[in-house]
């Protein structure tokens, strides 16, 4: 039997909680919809404040001999990790299509991401800084792991975000405790069970539950660093709840994203990417474009080739349809407000510029679906234009003075990603670096990886994810000064 025969789950169809390398039920459980059929998908548990104290006790036990490997070995554990979920990689991108409402290229997508970030992340190292030496002592900076971490993932990337916070939490020496959003637990229960195959007992827990499980553990006294991914709203109430221990918390919040589209762009070309970039999984993606500021001199060129582009090339459909591009919200929460947010169009007389295609409706009977619209040209003040819309509704904006335009684009208080499209390209680059935003693409695809950190400026978010600088945010900084000729030697 060879390695990867070994990592091989037996079931996903039974799903349990994984601590201290023991997977557990609970008395009580629950469940997720799948929102392509608005069906409840297979019972998970419902973690208690038992179970959480269960889990955090098992990390704690498992940190001093965890933190005690070196970086090469914790790579080597992630190498093993990487060639589990690879080894299960079907039956995921199954089970995450399932849950999430993601057709299979989109599942794919994500899954085949994980497998990359683990092996990305496992490359990187920290090293020792030496940042003064002189005939008397020699200053060193180390960077020491936290403790126990906590991944508080959210529904709309629920492998691959919680796989970002756990690949640089174990490389760094702290040990972690994945909680999934209660609308998406089954696949990360699925990662757990292979976690406890590849790493020591409580390096990796993992806890399904309701809305009160999160608190639970950003109030619990041994959890000594939060990583949460969501809504501002509720970044701030664990930004609240964290200063109680004065725990140390990464933030990657919301955003609504500015693409700026100059004149001198090859519309055939551009259009196709932005109208991906505004609707990848349905818009559901904090950097996804949310307000598409259009030059005015093609506006009206660029709008009708979006709006085509989508018609025919754009299909939505069901988590198992493989020619589908999008598929539903993913739920019930998300679509009430997506519906609140299409109502307002009669309300407000904005223009909509239907752009779904033929076969929008088709099989879509019980899921949450809502068909792809362009607004055409809304006030600024609008509330399409200064919310989040997080679903298949965008504003097309025009703008004639770069300045105007950038100010504009800055005119929020999100600042998490953005893209500036040119002919161009020093003017395109030069405009990019006057945004506010953690990340921005340049004539460029939407895209994230290892290599590169993530962060939000402004109410975006606080810290880090990947790259070196997101392993230093879970990572404490230790200074060591140390005397060459001991002064406190009797001889």
């Amino acid at each position: 039997m060879g390695a990867a025969e070994n990592y091989k789950l037996d079931s996903f169809e039974i799903f349990r909680n994984v601590i201290n390398n023991e997977l557990t039920t609970t008395a009580q459980t629950r469940h997720a919809i799948n929102p392509s059929t608005g069906e409840p998908l297979p019972d998970v548990p419902l973690s208690t404040p038992e179970d959480v104290d269960r889990a955090v006790a098992a990390a704690q036990a498992a940190f001093p001999a965890w933190s005690g490997l070196s970086q090469d070995e914790r790579a080597d554990y992630l190498s093993k990790f990487a060639d589990a979920v690879d080894a299960n990689k079907e039956e995921l991108i199954t089970l995450l299509g399932r849950e999430a409402g993601k057709p299979p290229q989109l599942a794919t997508m994500e899954i085949l991401g994980c497998v990359a970030q683990i092996r990305g992340t496992s490359k990187f190292r920290l090293t020792e800084e030496k940042v003064e030496e002189t005939d008397e002592r020699v200053v060193t900076v180390r960077h020491v792991p936290i403790g126990v971490g906590v991944g508080i993932i959210p529904w709309n990337f629920p492998a691959l975000l919680g796989i970002i916070k756990l690949s640089a939490a174990l490389l760094t020496g702290n040990t972690f405790i994945w909680k999934p959003s209660p609308y998406t637990p089954n696949t990360a229960l699925k990662i757990g069970e292979l976690a406890a195959k590849v790493f020591p007992k409580g390096v990796v827990n993992v806890l399904s539950g309701d809305e009160s499980l999160g608190p639970l553990f950003t109030a619990h006294p041994g959890v000594a660093k939060i990583s949460f991914t969501g809504s501002v709203a509720t970044g701030k109430k664990v930004m609240q709840a964290c200063a109680g221990t004065l725990k140390r918390f990464t933030l990657e919040l919301g955003g609504n994203d500015p693409a700026i589209i100059y004149p001198d762009v090859d519309v055939a070309k551009v259009a196709p990417m932005i109208a991906q970039l505004a609707l990848i999984h349905t818009g559901q993606v904090c950097m996804a474009a949310k307000r598409i500021y259009v030059h005015e001199d093609i506006y009206d060129t660029f709008v009708a080739a979006v709006a085509n582009f989508i018609k025919s090339s754009i299909k939505m459909g069901m988590s198992n349809d493989p020619e589908a591009a999008i598929g539903p919200i993913q739920n019930s929460m998300q679509f009430g407000k997506l519906q609140g947010l299409y109502s307002q169009i009669d309300k407000q007389g904005w223009k909509a510029i239907p752009v779904a295609g033929s076969s929008f409706g088709n099989n879509n009977a019980g899921g949450y679906f809502l068909a792809p619209t362009l607004i055409d040209n809304p006030p600024e003040d609008s509330q399409i234009v200064v919310e989040e819309q997080f679903g298949p509704i965008v504003p097309m904006l025009k703008w004639s003075d770069e300045d105007d335009v950038v100010r504009r684009a800055n005119a929020t208080q999100m600042g998490l990603g953005a893209s500036v499209w040119g002919g161009d390209q020093a003017r395109a680059e030069r405009t990019a670096r006057r945004l506010e935003a953690g990340s921005v693409w340049v004539n460029h695809f939407v895209s994230v990886g290892p290599l590169a950190p993530y962060s939000g400026h402004k109410q975006s978010g606080i810290g880090a994810e990947s790259g070196m600088e997101g392993l230093r945010g879970w990572c404490n900084i230790q200074t060591v000064w140390t005397a060459k000729s001991s002064s406190v030697n009797g001889k």
